[in-house]
C-alpha cells in the first residue's frame, strides 16, 4: 500500500495538503528544490560514510525532497507503544543482571541468555539509576499491506540516526516553508533539550551542575558527523578515549589545557568490547581504561549502559511481547512481526522447508547486513544459508516477507512509490520522550527492500500532522 495515495490515486486526507502543493508545483519546478536541498546539504556538512564501497569517505547525506506524512491520532498511539516496549525492555535487562527471575518463571529461556554474544558478565549486581540500562533507543517500524504498523527490530547498543532527523526537518522547511505555515506538523528540534536532560538526570545525585560528554570513536567513525552534531547541540564536551582518565577515586576527569576536570555523564558512542580496556578487549585504544570501576561505584553515569545489548537480539527479539505481559501485565500496543527461533527444532524445519518465502536474519548483525530474503535468492544463497542455520540454530530467525508500505519518491523517472521504514528514537529515564516521527528511511532502487543508509538507501522527512491552521482538509488515517 501508498502511505499517501489510495488505490485510485487520491490522497489520503491526512496527506492532501502535500499532494496537492506537489501537483501545483509541478516536475520540473520540485527536481529544483531536491537540487537546491542537495547543495543545502553539502554546504552545511551533512555526511555519512559507506563502509561496503571500500572506499570509507564521507557522503553527502542523501535525501528525497517528498516527506512522509502520518496523522497525530495514529501517532499518538505509536508512541505509547514505544514507550511501552523500552519500559518492559529495561526491566528485563535490569532482570538479567540482577534477580534473573524471568529465567526462575520460566518466560525467557537460560539457554538462549548462556548463548547471547552481547551479555556482559562484567554488568552483573549493577543498579543504574532509574533501573534504566537503555536510555537511547532506535526501534524500527514497517508498515504492512494491510496498514499496520510492526516493530522489525530494537537498536539498544548504539543507535544512530537522530541527527539526521534534525536535519531532514530544516531542509524540508526551507523547501516547503508553505505547507509548515499552513499545517500543524509536530517539530522535532526539541530532542536534544530532552536529551540533555535526561543525560544530566544520570549524574550522581551529589552534582548540581553536571558535566556531560560525549564518547566518539573519532572521526573515521561512519556517525561521526551525529556524534559532533549532538555534542554542540547539548553544549556538551565531545571527546575520544584518551581525552578521559579514571582517577585513583574512581571518578572520570577529562585533560584540558587547565588540568583535570571531572566528567559526570558520558553518552557513549563506542560499542562495549571497546569501552573499557580492563573490563572488556584489552587491545581497546578506543576506550578509557577504569571506566567500568568508575561507573560500578556510581560516580558517572553512561547512556547506554554497558551490556543494554543483551536485549538488541533479533532472537530475544521474539520474546518482547511475553516479556511485556509478564513485566507489565499488558498486552502489547504494537505487534512484533511473527517470528520462527531456529534454535527450536519444529521452527527450524518449517524455515529450512519454506525458506524461499522468508525473510532470514542473523542475530546480532546491523546495517541490513547478513539478511536473505529468500524469494530474491539464488538456489546457491538459499543452500548456505540452510547450512548456516543448521550449523548455528541460536545465531538465526525468520520472518514472512512483508509487503513494505510505499511513499511516493522523486527518482530519475519523475515520482513512483518506493519502500520504507521508519525509526523514532525513544529516550528513557525518570519519563519517557518519543520523537514526533522519526527517521524514515527509503530504498531508492525500485522494488528494493534493503532501506538502511549504509547500503544505499535515502531518507525522507518524517511530518506528524495535526490539523490545518487555515481550514484546509482534516487530517484522517490510513
Amino acid at each position: 500500500m501508498d502511505e499517501l495515495l489510495a488505490d485510485d490515486g487520491r490522497p489520503r486526507p491526512h496527506a492532501a495538503a502535500l499532494m496537492e502543493a506537489l501537483d501545483a508545483l509541478g516536475l520540473d519546478r520540485l527536481r529544483e528544490r531536491q537540487q537546491a536541498v542537495e547543495l543545502d546539504i553539502k554546504a552545511a556538512g551533512i555526511t555519512f560514510t559507506i563502509y561496503s564501497d571500500g572506499l570509507n569517505i564521507d557522503r553527502a547525506w542523501p535525501f528525497d525532497i517528498i516527506p512522509r506524512v502520518i496523522p497525530g491520532s495514529e501517532w499518538d498511539a505509536i508512541s505509547a507503544g514505544l514507550s511501552q516496549r523500552l519500559r518492559a525492555l529495561n526491566r528485563f535487562i535490569d532482570d538479567l543482571y540482577n534477580d534473573q527471575q524471568v529465567i526462575a518463571d520460566g518466560v525467557f529461556p537460560a539457554e538462549l541468555l548462556e548463548g547471547s554474544v552481547n551479555y556482559r558478565p562484567q554488568c552483573r549486581g549493577v543498579q543504574p539509576k532509574f533501573g534504566v540500562w537503555a536510555h537511547i533507543c532506535g526501534s524500527d517500524l514497517v508498515r504492512d499491506d494491510d496498514g499496520q504498523m510492526y516493530v522489525l527490530e530494537d537498536n539498544l547498543r548504539v543507535p544512530s540516526g537522530v541527527s539526521y532527523v534534525i536535519e531532514n526537518r530544516a531542509v524540508a522547511k526551507r523547501a516547503f516553508g508553505e505547507l509548515f505555515r499552513h499545517q500543524l506538523i509536530r517539530p522535532v528540534d526539541g530532542y536534544t533539550d530532552e536529551l540533555k536532560r535526561l543525560l544530566s538526570s544520570l549524574a550522581p545525585d551529589t552534582v548540581s551542575d553536571p558535566q556531560v560528554a560525549v564518547l566518539t570513536p573519532g572521526i573515521y567513525n561512519s556517525a561521526y558527523f551525529e556524534h559532533s552534531f549532538l555534542a554542540q547541540r547539548m553544549g556538551a564536551e565531545l571527546v575520544e578515549g584518551e581525552d578521559l582518565v579514571v582517577g585513583d577515586d574512581n571518578c572520570v576527569y577529562m585533560k584540558t589545557i587547565s588540568g583535570l576536570e571531572p566528567v559526570h555523564v558520558i553518552y557513549r558512542r563506542i560499542d562495549d568490547q571497546f569501552l573499557d580496556p580492563e573490563a572488556f578487549n584489552p587491545e581497546s585504544m578506543l576506550g578509557v581504561p577504569g571506566l567500568m570501576r568508575a561507573w560500578r561505584a556510581g560516580n558517572v553515569g553512561l547512556a547506554n549502559a554497558p551490556g543494554a545489548g543483551v536485549a538488541d537480539d533479533k532472537v530475544v527479539y521474539a520474546w518482547v511481547p511475553d516479556l511485556i505481559r509478564y513485566y507489565l501485565g499488558e498486552e502489547p500496543k504494537i505487534p512484533n512481526v511473527p517470528t520462527y527461533r531456529t534454535m527450536y527444532d519444529d521452527e527450524r524445519a518449517h524455515v529450512i522447508a519454506n525458506i524461499g518465502d522468508l525473510v532470514v536474519k542473523p542475530a546480532n548483525e546491523s546495517g541490513g547486513y547478513g539478511i536473505l530474503i529468500g524469494n530474491r535468492a539464488s538456489r546457491a544463497e538459499l543452500d548456505r544459508a540452510v547450512d548456516a542455520i543448521e550449523a548455528d540454530p541460536r545465531n538465526w530467525v525468520a520472518q514472512p516477507i512483508l509487503s513494505l508500505s510505499t511513499v511516493p519518491t522523486l527518482v530519475a523517472d519523475g515520482v513512483e512509490g518506493r519502500h520504507v521504514d521508519l525509526r523514532p528514537f525513544i529516550l528513557t529515564g525518570r519519563h519517557s520522550y518519543v520523537t514526533p516521527g522519526g527517521l524514515t528511511r527509503v530504498a531508492l532502487a525500485e522494488g528494493s527492500l534493503i532501506v538502511n543508509s549504509s547500503q544505499g538507501g535515502g531518507s525522507k522527512d518524517t511530518w506528524i500532522v495535526d490539523g490545518y491552521t487555515n481550514g484546509g482538509p482534516s487530517g484522517g488515517g490510513i
